[in-house]
């Protein structure tokens, strides 16, 4: 039972790694007067950058996953970016439905879960470069 746990764990802590930590940047860039407050609009320069810090923290959280997963760490990271899509594309539909263009530009909201994959699996690539060889016995 204890591999399940350990799996889920490490796929919710990608998760968090990926969504709390651009969230907060969110917020920060927000508090900070970086990005403007509601109802004024985004520059494409400030989106550029949320989408880059976004997919910096996507890497990260392929990362945590790969080297936080008992086993199999790349199978842990397709399933995080899996989630990633999907949660991703659900924005997408939601930008569609909320009008689109009032919210800013479609590229944004398509990046966001177009790079999910490409960024997990290089967050996993770099895990499985330091990760130690297993030496228990077979």
């Amino acid at each position: 039972m204890r591999a399940p746990l350990a799996s889920l764990g490490a796929i919710v802590a990608g998760i968090a790694v990926t969504a709390l930590t651009a969230t907060l940047v969110d917020m920060a860039m927000h508090a900070a007067g970086v990005f403007p407050s509601a109802p004024q609009a985004m520059s494409d320069p400030l989106f550029v950058l949320a989408a880059a810090y976004r997919a910096v923290f996507t890497v990260a959280g392929g990362y945590a996953t790969a080297r936080l997963a008992p086993d199999r760490p790349m199978r842990h990271a397709w399933i995080l970016a899996g989630i990633g899509l999907a949660a991703g594309l659900a924005g997408v539909a939601a930008y569609y439905a909320a009008g689109g263009g009032r919210l800013g530009p479609a590229w944004y909201a398509l990046a966001i879960p177009l790079e999910a994959l490409p960024c997990v699996w290089l967050g996993a690539r770099l895990a499985g470069s330091r990760r130690a060889p297993d030496l228990r016995p077979a």
